[in-house]
């Protein structure tokens, strides 16, 4: 499932294609994707200016000038797609990419300079949603989201309060939405292994100590997966079409059996099973 630096990816190559622009036409061509499409769903974008887009953990808010929000969840498999004058274009391009059918497209925005912005979800677990801007907090996807882990809310104290008592081993402590929002399986096994923790350790045990480096290294991996996203945005122009490209170089995430990277450790990383997730570590190192 794409994470926080996915979806900021394709928050920005949609930007130049949306942002400022009216919707002229939407289309949803089935009734549902994983929940139904809200009530008189194309009627409600039809006509209206997408005035900016945002994001929100793992979610996509284009804001429109009517004060109602649009919100988009790319579930597992969900993309989105740019048609215009430059040809297609994919914003991002991730570790387990799935092969796309047009007839998996369902979701259409035709904008009034004759782009096309298509969503395509062939497993359908993806989503979409309309709410009034001003009741945003009372949103069920958004209420009770942990701060994001680039965000100033985000830190050492923080994380210590939000572990404090937590009888569930540190990996899953991380990937609930309410202790930290937008982090997922990739970037947890890679801030764990950075910060030199086990993953199995149970999320109480972490002091002031292990929260610094923690907090530290989880706000480290995501700066650096964004930043290796949004980097090739600049490029576009002499690029292949593809308005962002996510490509970074895992030290732990499905390097099972290889040498640990950290320096004069020697370990060996190995994969184990938690809560039917794979997760990939040193035992060497992360203690």
């Amino acid at each position: 499932m794409p994470e926080l630096p996915e979806v900021e990816t394709v928050r920005r190559g949609l930007e130049p294609a949306m942002a400022g622009r009216r919707i002229v036409r939407a289309e949803a061509r089935r009734p549902d994707l994983r929940f139904p499409f809200p009530e008189r769903f194309a009627e409600r974008l039809a006509g209206r200016r997408v005035e900016r887009l945002d994001r929100r953990a793992k979610y996509l808010l284009f804001r429109l000038d009517s004060g109602e929000t649009l919100l988009a969840h790319l579930g597992m498999s969900g993309r989105f797609t740019v048609h215009g004058r430059a040809g297609m274009q994919k914003p991002g391009k991730f570790v387990h990419a799935p092969a796309t059918l047009e007839r998996h497209d369902h979701v259409v925005f035709d904008m009034e300079d004759g782009g096309r912005v298509v969503f395509n979800d062939p497993r359908r677990f993806g989503f979409m949603a309309l709410f009034a801007s001003e009741a945003e907090d009372a949103v069920p996807y958004l209420d009770g989201l942990g701060p994001e882990p680039n965000s100033n809310a985000f830190s050492a104290a923080f994380l210590t309060e939000r572990l404090r008592g937590k009888a569930a081993p540190l990996k899953a402590a991380l990937l609930d939405q309410r202790v930290v929002a937008g982090l997922g399986n990739i970037y947890v096994c890679e801030a764990l292994h950075r910060a030199r923790l086990s993953p199995r350790r149970m999320a109480r045990t972490i002091g002031p100590q292990r929260a610094e480096r923690l907090a530290g290294a989880v706000r480290t991996v995501i700066d650096e997966a964004i930043e290796a996203g949004g980097s090739s945005l600049k490029d576009f122009a002499s690029a292949d079409g593809e308005l962002g490209y996510f490509q970074h170089t895992f030290r732990a995430y499905g390097r099972e059996g290889e040498a640990c990277v950290t320096p004069c450790c020697g370990g060996t990383i190995q994969r184990i099973v938690q809560s039917g997730r794979s997760t990939f570590f040193c035992p060497d190192c992360q203690r």
